[in-house]
């Protein structure tokens, strides 16, 4: 029997068995075949589903350019140059493959790690409550205007100052995305600002960053689901924001609080609306103090499902062996455990994302690994021993989802 010439395949065919292909390493392997198939295929396939999340590492040395993303998928780092994530930058959030970096000045921006492809938001001094901003007013360059409402009657006004590295590292929560914005697609964001609990919206047109009015305290998470941003509050209420429009509109999902638990995440699952509860736990009681300093850590995961008939959250004792979940800092994300053959369903994957330590390169801990919800049971990430200390460097670690396009 004579041997099959693959490389001369009919063009038609081989772009027809590309587009079949799911995963962006198995496509990448597919063009390399021979120059035949590479030529019959786009470079960036615009195809592909919502890959397997890195894990993007912190920089074992603030002068390097280079960042570490691991792969869970045959469980390597592969290391990427990326020196727009430099170590005096802070990533604030990842949405559809894209970083949203914030700098000690104000420009914040978006990058693509696989493209470098780069998307600037409008800079920290037009946000909401930032009234001026000098530079060289050292180490109170920002001007911010703090509002306290009391009781609903009496508004007090102050003004005070902050400097550079606060700002960077405490004023924005989290940015989140409605859509990737590859190829100049209009997209939205809508950022958590931590000191005040109130949400920041910006679309396309717009130069600086506009308050959504009323929806102060549902700071927990953010996510965007059929056209509009959910917000969670602490006690699981949540505000729908919808920001389309010539000015934002907000309505309110009021649920029975839930009253435990120390951080919520919103995430979509099958086209429903899931609430994570995170329980955290003083790592001095584990007898496990960080250079003198208590931290947290994870304890357990509840997961609940919003019933709109009832207005109501209803406790989800599994996942089944198809849903995975990855919470953190990124914006939270679903997938399909049968798609990725090296991961499980019914687990949590998750980051830290609550370390009050700042960026200036402290060493220690972080809070991440995988929880399994059928046992209760948390399995330490290949990458990340969960129980030695860590050498590499602040900040944490943070899913994003490879995005060629």
């Amino acid at each position: 029997m004579s041997s099959v010439d693959w490389s001369s395949l009919p063009p038609e065919l081989i772009q027809k068995i590309s587009i079949d292909l799911k995963i962006y390493a198995d496509y990448i392997r597919f063009r390399a075949v021979c120059t035949t198939w590479r030529t019959s295929t786009p470079t960036t396939p615009t195809h592909l589903p919502c890959q397997l999340p890195w894990l993007m590492l912190p920089q074992s040395r603030s002068s390097s350019h280079r960042r570490a993303f691991f792969n869970l998928a045959d469980n390597k780092c592969h290391v990427l140059d990326l020196p727009e994530a430099s170590h005096r930058r802070r990533h604030s959030g990842s949405s559809h493959g894209w970083l949203v970096m914030l700098d000690e000045y104000p420009p914040i921006f978006l990058v693509n790690p696989l493209t470098r492809a780069k998307i600037d938001l409008p800079p920290l001094s037009t946000f909401p409550y930032v009234v001026g901003f000098d530079v060289f007013n050292v180490g109170r360059e920002y001007v911010l205007q703090s509002s306290d409402d009391d009781s609903h009657v009496n508004y007090v006004s102050r003004f005070y100052t902050c400097g550079l590295k606060e700002m960077r590292d405490s004023f924005v929560k989290k940015i989140v995305l409605s859509n990737s914005p590859s190829g100049g697609s209009k997209f939205l964001a809508l950022a958590i600002i931590n000191k005040t609990g109130d949400l920041a919206y910006w679309k396309d047109g717009l130069s600086s960053w506009g308050l959504i009015e009323g929806a102060r305290s549902f700071c927990e998470d953010v996510i965007y689901f059929n056209g509009l941003f959910y917000a969670a509050d602490k006690n699981g209420s949540i505000a729908v924001c919808d920001v389309g429009g010539d000015s934002p509109r907000v309505e309110f999902i009021r649920t029975p609080g839930l009253s435990d638990g120390d951080m919520q995440y919103l995430v979509i699952a099958n086209g429903e609306l899931l609430l994570v509860t995170r329980y955290l736990e003083l790592a001095s009681e584990l007898g496990q103090l960080q250079i003198g300093i208590g931290t947290y850590e994870t304890r357990e995961f509840r997961v609940f499902k919003l019933d709109l008939s009832g207005s109501k959250w209803e406790r989800v004792m599994s996942l089944g062996d198809t849903i995975m979940l990855f919470l953190g800092e990124n914006s939270s994300l679903a997938l399909v455990a049968s798609d990725f053959p090296e991961c499980r369903g019914n687990r949590i994957y998750f980051t830290d994302d609550f370390s009050e330590l700042d960026y200036s390169g402290f060493p220690g801990n972080h809070d991440l690994g995988i929880f399994n919800l059928e046992d209760g049971t948390i399995e330490q990430l290949p990458c990340y021993p969960r129980t030695s200390h860590s050498h590499l460097r602040w900040p944490p670690p943070i899913w994003i989802t490879p995005n060629p396009c």
